[in-house]
């Protein structure tokens, strides 16, 4: 990637049972553009990956919830997983930490199952969006334009379906965390 995000310190939420690659991809393409990317989560120690349905690795938490704030970062990721949305979006320091993104206009990325967080923080009325095929339904339910896509981008909101949507998703959130903040843009790239 020719983009550089030195400086750039991206926020990873997630617990147990996120999927794997969708944290794992998005992590090395940030710091591969130089950016610092920090685990934040529900809990302090390691958190448990999921292969699809089966257990992948652990990964260490950098910093919980209770000790960040998104003023200290500069876009914000929501991988996707069975379990991971669900476990985050019934907790309120969760929505409000990924609110504060949206206030502050920074960049936030959500893959596959990740924007059922911002269904539940109230963050997808009237935005243009993409998620896995199963969730689709939900983000229209909640106000979202959907599209079937690999990466839809509305105003620094970037989202995607699943782990196949990979390489374009990791050259489009390098992208918007180079941008930083900013309003207007809607675009979104074609399968």
């Amino acid at each position: 990637m020719t983009q550089r995000a030195e400086g750039k310190t991206l926020a990873i939420l997630a617990t147990d049972g996120f999927e794997e690659v969708e944290l794992t991809s998005p992590k090395e393409a940030m710091e591969n553009a130089g950016a610092k990317t920090v685990v934040v989560s529900l809990k302090s120690g390691e958190i448990q990956a999921n292969q699809h349905r089966e257990h992948g690795i652990k990964v260490k938490v950098d910093k919980t919830l209770d000790e960040v704030k998104a003023e200290d970062f500069d876009a914000l990721l929501i991988p996707g997983g069975l379990f991971n949305p669900d476990a985050l979006r019934v907790e309120q320091k969760a929505l409000d930490f990924a609110s504060a993104f949206f206030e502050q206009k920074k960049p936030v990325f959500a893959i596959c199952h990740g924007p059922q967080v911002l269904i539940s923080a109230g963050l997808v009325s009237g935005r243009q969006m993409t998620g896995f095929k199963a969730i689709q339904q939900d983000l229209k339910n909640a106000g979202a334009l959907v599209s079937d896509e690999q990466v839809v981008v509305d105003e620094g909101l970037v989202t995607s379906r699943n782990p196949d949507d990979l390489p374009a998703f990791n050259r489009k959130i390098v992208e918007e965390i180079c941008e930083g903040r900013h309003d207007g843009q809607r675009d979104s790239v074609a399968a």
